[in-house]
This record gives structure tokens, sequence and C-alpha cells, in this order.
């Protein structure tokens, strides 16, 4: 493995998604990439447990599917689990699989019909979203066009036909409804596209024009003038000195903008200063020394998840919407499986900013295909069997619905016990192999949704 593709996946992994960036050999319950899978649906009965499995049948609602044309009678129960949330996160035990996409999809349009729900928010850099906000509210640009260009290199995963349609949804949406549209954002850092540094200079054009130069001095180099990966690859092989200058120059112009009086039009504004604020978030997070010191990399993790969390906390009340947050499993979740790398994740800081107002939805799954990078460095499908005995999934998956959704605060005992216990259990981020982490359900999420089988996502422009 080469230094540069090295650096390359601990980008992707740590300062985008989960995973582990290690070659290793495949899981028990793995098959090659592209070979079917021979291992059964069910693990065999494990008598101690069924007391647990009873509890959950008598807690479990069944989805009668993951496809968003699917209708809504079987999701009313999970519109009545989150009751008056503001922002509900919505997670998936792999980055890569359609019926996670396609049933998040499905949540949306529900959410939106019969909750008021009007944001969808991705775990993707601030400035993508921005761009598919103006084409899902104005139709600018082209959907497929935005996702090709945005989601390269760390964020490659959202470039897929489930998100395309998403995206097409809420456009279509907007049509019919426009004084009461649906809205699209990201609140992760990752990158920041030309039009975010553009938002900023040009709105300091504008209202304090004496400061035009002093920004364009401060932004000099750092605009992007090529692709997102292009990007990205040539800014993380700079020198550790040299990105640390450059998140002090956009420190500088964040806190010169924030000393500003408002004026007149105090929403341009407060939407300049987080655009300034998300152009600093960049370059902060990459100003920490990831490759060669372990707890300045976990401190970047800790960052970049209260990054999140104060990106969509700022934008539910700013637009005051209620937000669909769709993110990995470990980042809208309470605790975190690997406190060293990850310190704490975006869920509790959510939970600590909203309150019950913040709801967190786990996945998990029993068997099925995901796409990820694979020990060469290349972009995969791979397909899991069942876990054994003593795994979460092994017993969610006995319960008498093959998908289901299920109230983990409402779950009578034995299951709620059971559920506050660390067992093995998937958590598959953007690199495998992998191995199962250990977690306890109740205390990470909410509610759970627990999908039988699971198909790989179909990816765009691959």
């Amino acid at each position: 493995m080469n230094r540069t593709w090295q650096r390359s996946a601990i980008t992707l992994t740590l300062m985008v998604c989960l995973g582990t960036v290690a070659a290793g050999t495949l899981p028990a319950s793995a098959t090659a990439p592209g070979a079917p899978t021979t291992a059964g649906v069910t693990t065999a009965s494990t008598p101690a447990l069924d007391p647990v499995v009873t509890a959950l049948d008598r807690s479990a609602y069944p989805l009668r599917t993951v496809e968003p044309r699917g209708g809504g009678a079987d999701l009313r129960p999970f519109a009545r689990m989150i009751g008056d949330a503001r922002v509900v996160g919505v997670g998936e035990a792999t980055h890569s699989s359609h019926d996670f996409f396609a049933l998040k999809h499905r949540l949306f349009r529900h959410l939106v019909e019969k909750k008021g729900f009007r944001t969808f928010a991705l775990e993707a850099p601030w400035s993508s979203g921005l761009r598919l906000n103006d084409y899902v509210l104005y139709g600018k640009g082209n959907a497929r066009q935005i996702l090709r260009e945005e989601f390269q290199g760390s964020f490659l995963w959202w470039n897929n036909s489930d998100y395309l349609a998403l995206v097409e949804w809420m456009r279509a949406y907007n049509r019919q409804h426009p004084k009461d549209p649906v809205r699209f954002m990201g609140n992760d850092l990752g990158w920041a596209g030309p039009e975010l540094y553009d938002k900023v200079t040009d709105y300091v054009a504008r209202a304090h024009p004496g400061l035009r130069d002093r920004f364009t001095e401060l932004y000099d180099g750092l605009r992007p003038t090529v692709s997102a990966g292009e990007y990205l690859d040539a800014y993380m092989t700079r020198p550790l000195a040299e990105r640390r200058a450059m998140a002090a120059r956009t420190a500088e112009a964040l806190d010169l903008l924030r000393e500003q009086s408002p004026g007149r039009d105090r929403a341009a504004y407060d939407w300049a200063v987080q655009h300034a604020t998300a152009v600093d978030q960049v370059a902060r997070v990459y100003s920490f020394d990831i490759f060669d010191d372990e707890t300045e990399l976990a401190e970047a993790m800790r960052y970049r998840d209260q990054v999140m969390a104060d990106n969509t906390a700022w934008w539910q009340e700013r637009t005051g919407t209620k937000v669909l947050l769709s993110a990995h499993n470990a980042h809208v979740g309470y605790e975190t499986s690997e406190p060293d790398r990850y310190p704490r994740m975006q869920g509790a800081y959510l939970r600590d900013r909203l309150g019950t107002a913040y709801v967190s939805v786990g996945f998990t799954f029993a068997r099925g295909s995901f796409n990820a990078t694979g020990p060469d460095g290349q972009v995969q499908r791979f397909t899991l069997g069942p876990l054994g005995a003593g795994a979460n999934e092994s017993t969610l998956d006995r319960v008498r619905y093959e998908d289901y959704v299920v109230d983990l605060r409402t779950v009578r005992e034995p299951a709620r016990t059971w559920l506050t216990r660390v067992r093995p259990t998937r958590s598959i981020g953007t690199v495998y192999p992998d191995r199962e982490y250990d977690i306890a359900l109740a205390r990470n999420h909410d509610i759970l949704i627990h999908l039988h089988d699971i198909d790989a996502a179909r990816m765009l422009d691959r």
C-alpha cells in the first residue's frame, strides 16, 4: 500500500465515514465480492433468549417495504414514536446499501406529508448541500451533474441512484408546493466548494466593501479551481505547517466578519457568517495532525461530530424546519464504540442541545450486500450472511417480522435489559473487511429498524 493511497484512505475513512483502514481477511460471515451467499435465513434457536424475542415480538411493528412509493399506513407507528421531535437522526449500518437509502427516502416523504418535516440533512459537506438545495428549491443546475461533481473521493458513496431519486422527488414536490418547500442541507465539513467562498466574498463586497481586499487576500489560493476529489487529494499532501497556516487565514476571515455590524439585513449577515464558519471548519479539521498523532486524530473526530451537530442545530433554528438527518448509525447515536478514536458522537451533542426534541433511529440487518473500499483500495461489493449466536442481529432476526420498527424506550422486560447490554454488532463504514463492534442498542438509539436482507446501492458514474 503506497503512502499516497494510505493518506487518501485515512482521509476517506476517518474524516468522512466510519471504518478501519487496514487490509485483512474477510469475516466468517462474508463472501468474496460478487460471490453468492449460501448462509441460512436465521440462526438456531437459543432457548435462553426466547423471552427476549417474545418481548420484542410484542413491541415490533412490521414494515411492508423499503421502497419510497410503498404508501404509508405501516409507517404510522414510526411517526407516533418520534413524537414532536424537531430533528430525527436516521442511521445506516453500512454506507452503501440500497435498502437504507430507499427507506430513508420513504420515511422522509411520510414525515413531510404527515408530520410537517421540511429538511433532509445528509452527512455531506455544507457547500454540497447548498448546491442541492438550490436545485430542489429553484431547479438550478442538473441533479445528476451536481451529485457527480460534489460526491467524489471521500463522498462518492452518496452519488447513487437512491439519492438521485430523493432529490428529484424533492424538486417535484417543490414545483407543487412553491410556498411551502422542502429543503436539502449538508451538515458535514470535508470540503468547501468554490460557491461557498463566493457567497462570503460577495456578501463582504456588498455590505462591507472596505474589507473586500482583505478577504481576497485571506482566501487567496484556498478557493477550489479543480474538482472536489482533486482538490482534497492535493490539500492533504500539503505539509502540516502549511495546512495550519491556511486554517489561521480562514479563522481570521471568520473573526473579521463576526466583528462587523449586521446592518439592516440581519438574515444576510447571519448566513454569510455561517458560510464563513463552514469554510473555517474545513480548514480547521485538516489542521489536526491526523496522520502521525493519535491524540490529534481523536480530537479531529470529536471536532467533526460536534461540527455536524452544530450545523444541523443552526439550520433547524434558522429555517424553523423539522429535519430528518441521515448519517451512519454511529454518528446519530449517543455512545461511541471506539472511544480512543471517536471520543463523542454527533447524536450526543444533539441530545445535549435539543433534549428530547432529538430522536435517534438506528438500523440493523441480518444479511445482504453493500459497497465498500477493499484492501486493494478499490470499491467492491461485499455480501454477508447472518452472524452467529451472541450478536445483536442474530436475536433481532428471530422476531416474527422480517422487517420491522421498534421503540427501544418502551420495550418490556426482559428485552429492555437485554437491549442495554453491549453485544457484537455490525457497524460497517467505507472500508471493509472490518470487525463487529460492542454496542448496546438501547443506549445508542431511541428507535430501531431491523431489516432481514439488504442489497448494495447502485452507485452512479462508476
